[in-house]
């Protein structure tokens, strides 16, 4: 969104950038991870997704006047001012391709720059990324529960404010068709969708005159909702007037929608109705605090639905509502870096890495990503990140590089890829997973190992920092 300047961060980025301008940062190199540390939902992956958004900002990203002004009102010094207005962001950055599924601890994105530039984006790029790969995650469950259904992201009015309009964008990455959210459409090409609420019909004498109203204007793009006094009493029948009134005009009612009750047994009701007038051709959509959960009992249940409009649980990634991204540094000074921590899991990997898939001879995935030293090759083993008794051996497995290169100097090194061919790529990629990985309830554990060198460095930096602090 084009509001975003180098003010849309926490104030900590710009007071630590100001200590590390005074001493010479900007010639020091860093290297920061991208990670989450597990998965949500309770499921056993994540989908990536707010790449091309976060590197389209930081193209952009400079400080207005405006931002100048406020932070000579908050006390920074007039010679980091003096940087900051002619900042621009000139690093690197190495990613997984947006849409591919990925798992905790292993590095996603990694960015190499100056130490000043390199914390200045941290919080966007937390923004960013954390939200819109919580959301494609919720999506792409949605998604597997119901196939070949149409899915439509209703959410805009529960969502966080402006949390929308990248939710929509994230949702059709994880597998949804449509939107109602218009600006989003405008902007990403996503298609919209909608037709009518509970207060139209209200604002009608009677449910009937209302219908006929609506599909007189949009005769192409009818959609009825039912259920404002009596669906079945008076919905339906309505609807089915309405619906004959087109076809002597020569148009077809597209669908007619459930918001309320219960939707199997009215959508079985209302199916039946509808066929035994002719109108098997009227789909039917239902809406109302749907989720994962919901949409798979109402299939399970036989429910001839043909549309979901899934709204708050999408959009608000319920019950999570964060995914727990962290951005950490991971080499500076010519020497690779660690966080400790009393928590073993919390305990960062340091140097400059590689993330690679593993695939046997036919291409099938074995169930590990690994993680090595950036300049390694030729690793036949990999170890538990936390468990040091556990590791895996393999052979003739083929191993694919998973952080390419985006952007350099700044400037994105690809076009833009259109929702349309990521959502593409994110499910050919976790079709490939088997159900044991992507299933709900207790998914197997997608192991993520170490290569025998980053192992031994992280726990020579372990060695090291602790004997620092006798």
């Amino acid at each position: 969104m084009n509001f975003i300047t180098g003010t849309y961060t926490d104030q900590y980025q710009l007071t630590m950038a100001q200590v590390y301008f005074h001493n010479n940062g900007a010639e020091q190199e860093a290297v920061f991870d991208y990670f989450f540390r597990k998965s949500p939902f309770k499921g056993g992956y994540a989908i990536f997704a707010g790449l091309e958004n976060l590197l389209d900002i930081l193209e952009d990203l400079s400080f207005t006047k405006k931002d100048l002004d406020f932070l000579k009102a908050q006390g920074f010094d007039r010679k980091f001012l003096e940087y900051l207005k002619e900042f621009e962001f000139k690093g690197k950055v190495y990613s997984v391709s947006e849409g591919d599924v990925v798992f905790p601890t292993r590095p996603v994105v990694r960015v190499e720059g100056n130490i000043i530039e390199a914390q200045l984006i941290e919080t966007v790029l937390l923004n960013i990324l954390n939200f819109q790969s919580l959301i494609a995650t919720k999506a792409s469950r949605i998604k597997l529960v119901a196939p070949d259904r149409t899915l439509i992201d209703f959410g805009m009015r529960r969502a966080h404010a402006f949390g929308s309009y990248h939710a929509s964008r994230a949702a059709i990455i994880g597998g949804f068709d449509a939107s109602s959210h218009v600006m989003a459409g405008r902007d990403f090409g996503i298609p919209v969708s909608g037709t009518m609420a509970h207060s139209f019909i209200q604002s009608y004498d009677d449910e009937l005159s209302a219908f006929r109203a609506f599909a007189k204007v949009r005769p192409d793009d009818c959609v009825l909702l039912v259920d404002t006094y009596d669906t079945l009493k008076s919905g339906i029948p309505n609807a089915i007037k309405v619906a004959k009134e087109m076809e002597a005009d020569g148009h077809k009612l597209k669908a007619i929608r459930l918001d309320s009750g219960d939707l199997s047994y009215l959508a079985k009701k209302s199916r039946k109705m509808l066929d035994q007038e002719g109108l098997e051709y009227v789909k039917i959509a239902a809406s109302n605090q749907l989720d994962e959960y919901v949409i798979k009992s109402l299939l399970e249940q036989g429910a001839p639905i043909d549309v979901m409009g899934v709204g708050t649980n999408l959009v608000t990634g319920k019950p999570d509502a964060a995914l727990d991204g962290v951005y950490k540094l991971a080499y500076t000074k010519g020497k690779a870096r660690i966080k400790l921590s009393e928590n073993k899991a919390k305990i960062t990997l340091p140097g400059k890495k590689q993330v690679f898939r593993l695939r046997d001879s036919q291409q099938r995935l074995i169930g590990g990503d690994l993680v090595t030293l950036e300049d390694e090759n030729s690793v036949e083993e990999m170890f538990h990140p936390f468990e040091a008794d556990k590791s895996m051996k393999f052979s003739d497995c083929q191993q694919e590089p998973l952080l390419k290169m985006v952007m350099k100097n700044g400037k994105r090194l690809n076009k833009t890829k259109s929702l349309k061919e990521i959502q593409k790529y994110s499910q050919e990629r976790l079709a490939e997973f088997p159900i044991e990985f992507t299933r709900f309830d207790n998914p197997h554990i997608y192991k993520i190992g170490l290569s025998k060198n980053l192992l031994d460095l992280r726990n020579q930096l372990v060695t090291e920092e602790k004997e620092k602090a006798l």
